[in-house]
């Protein structure tokens, strides 16, 4: 892959990041709070396999799996959490 798409796709990534940040700090309500901290573990598992690619080990792959599926157990967890009354506001 060309060194230069690498590049793009990683400033992309860094511009999500900030506005992601910017909504987990502004975020009017915990929900969009988690949202937030749910799409900050997405980009981190796009820049593992960016980096991934880059640098050439597959290895990074199973990082990047694994904080996947850590992050999807969290969205269940704060669902379940909201389910049972939990204060959402």
């Amino acid at each position: 892959m060309p060194e230069w798409v690498i590049s793009v796709v990683f400033l992309l990534l860094v511009a999500g990041l900030i506005m992601t940040f910017v909504r987990l700090v502004r975020g009017p309500s915990l929900p969009d709070r988690v949202l937030a901290l749910e799409l900050l573990a997405l980009i981190t598992v796009a820049f593992i396999l960016i980096y991934a690619i880059a640098v050439g080990v597959p290895a990074f792959i199973d990082v990047a799996l694994v904080l996947a599926l850590v992050g999807f157990l969290a969205a269940i967890a704060f669902a379940h959490f909201l389910e049972q009354g939990g204060s959402g506001k």
